[in-house]
């Protein structure tokens, strides 16, 4: 299995391109402009828009205003500018909108009721601002959100109950924050949910009902984290798991969700990544892996710590190994 990727976002993709002129163009229904001396949000637009794209522009500033009069927009694009502010009533004039992309701007929060009216929003892309807290409010009108990107903000932590309303969702990312644990209930809500990216935070620890409202989850991301140890049966939810990455933590002991059949068949084992860990490589971790069969990625960087007969050898061999007496 592999990562899902963003949609495709069909209305844009024939219009990608080299950079247009920033001049609107009359019953156009897509309008782009890359001009990198831009800093203000183009006027004009013609009421049959339905995907405006402004990126990579010295865009800073947005008015209550600026999309009025578009009230057939779905896609509203505005990644890579020096967007620092969203007015709180901005979406109100779009309330079909369902693509919303602000990834790469210099967001440090968003106004309450920023998502009140735009209750077809699909895909919410937020990565890369300066976001330090995630407000309820935020996420109280998307009943058909499917796809949310929070990476590469500085968020400290996941409120209890914030995604409690996104009963659609299907990807959340949340990679490269500064998040030290999850608090109980922090995941509440995500019955649907496929795939979770924690990579690359500080996470220490994880409640044992971390993932126990995601019995739909596929792909679980937790690289690169400072996980020193899992609760028995943190996984155990996840029925429906097909990837699981634990690399370059600091874990000796493994945990696994269940296996999906009583006996692993070819394409049903779970791909796991456990490298750069420091692994003791004694009977708990060595029948665990003969018993779940999962298969593992990246071998010759997944090695034991301990012990010392076997410091330096590779997981796999270990646990292969007829002589362990496990």
């Amino acid at each position: 299995p592999c990562a899902m990727m963003p949609p495709i976002l069909i209305l844009l993709l024939p219009l990608l391109g080299p950079s247009t002129a920033c001049t609107p163009q009359t019953n156009t229904t897509h309008f782009i402009c890359t001009e990198p001396t831009l800093s203000t949000f183009p006027t004009g637009l013609p009421p049959t828009t339905l995907a405006v794209s402004v990126e990579f522009t010295a865009l800073a500033t947005l008015l209550p205003t600026s999309l009025l009069g578009l009230p057939q927009l779905q896609e509203l694009h505005l990644s890579s500018n020096h967007v620092t502010n969203l007015p709180e009533t901005l979406l109100h004039p779009v309330p079909t909108l369902r693509i919303l992309d602000l990834t790469n701007n210099l967001l440090a929060d968003l106004p309450s009721g920023t998502f009140s009216s735009t209750s077809h929003l699909q895909h919410l892309v937020l990565q890369g601002n300066r976001l330090q807290e995630l407000r309820p409010a935020w996420f109280q009108h998307l009943p058909e959100l499917q796809w949310l990107n929070l990476a590469a903000n500085a968020l400290a932590e996941v409120p209890p109950g914030v995604f409690q309303l996104l009963g659609s969702l299907r990807t959340l990312d949340l990679s490269q924050n500064r998040l030290v644990t999850l608090v109980p209930g922090a995941l509440a809500g995500l019955e649907a949910l496929e795939q979770l990216d924690l990579e690359g935070n500080r996470l220490g620890t994880l409640p044992p009902t971390t993932f126990t409202p995601m019995p739909a989850l596929r792909l679980l991301f937790l690289q690169d984290n400072e996980l020193q140890e899992l609760p028995e049966g943190i996984f155990t939810p996840l029925r429906n798991l097909r990837l699981l990455d634990l690399a370059r933590n600091r874990l000796g002991v493994l945990e696994l969700p269940p296996s999906p059949t009583p006996t692993p068949t070819p394409g049903s084992s779970l791909e796991l990544d456990i490298s750069g860990n420091p692994w003791v490589c004694e009977c708990p971790l060595l029948a665990l892996l003969r018993r779940a069969a999962p298969q593992l990625v990246a071998t010759r960087d997944t090695l034991c710590a301990s012990p010392e007969r076997y410091r330096g050898w590779e997981v796999a061999s270990v646990s292969q190994a007829g002589h362990t007496g496990c």
